[in-house]
């Protein structure tokens, strides 16, 4: 009886604390992105203050990583990005990345068409609340796309 009980407290000691780490670990996303390109940066810096764990890598060829991932060249953005198995592309918002990896859809990932004003990286400082209409697209494993979250337009 007495080493069953030093058993529970050694499990109790060492596996509650391993458990409780796991649950409040930070996502860990992998950015690979253009070194000259200010708005990636500005997304990497999104998502830190966001509470992810990001590695940036800066590459000549996102369209390399692009393909790796599974996401239709299509919806390529200026840096590709990848996150519990699933491909992100381009100014996607934090909260959508993380209520894809609670959600956990049959999906290639979610993307960002184009560069759109006000878009996660893509504030104008002289207007930081401002941003144009866009939407975030789930893109299944057949790549076709739908609505994932549409953000409607802020006047400045």
């Amino acid at each position: 009886m007495q080493r069953r009980r030093f058993t529970l407290a050694a499990l109790a000691a060492f596996a509650l604390p391993a458990l409780a780490h796991a649950q409040n670990a930070r996502p860990r996303i992998a950015v690979y992105k253009d070194a000259n390109c200010g708005c990636c940066s500005q997304w990497v810096a999104h998502l830190q203050a966001s509470g992810f764990e990001v590695a940036a890598t800066d590459v000549d060829d996102t369209g390399a990583w692009r393909r790796r991932f599974g996401m239709p060249e299509r919806f390529a953005s200026c840096h590709s990005a990848q996150v519990g198995g699933y491909a992100v592309e381009g100014h996607v918002p934090a909260t959508d990345i993380l209520r894809l990896l609670k959600d956990k859809p049959a999906a290639v990932g979610l993307a960002v068409a184009g560069m759109p004003a006000g878009s996660p990286g893509m504030e104008d400082p002289r207007h930081p609340h401002a941003r144009a209409a866009y939407d975030v697209q789930l893109i299944g494993k057949d790549g076709k796309a739908s609505v994932y979250r549409h953000y409607q337009a802020v006047a400045a």
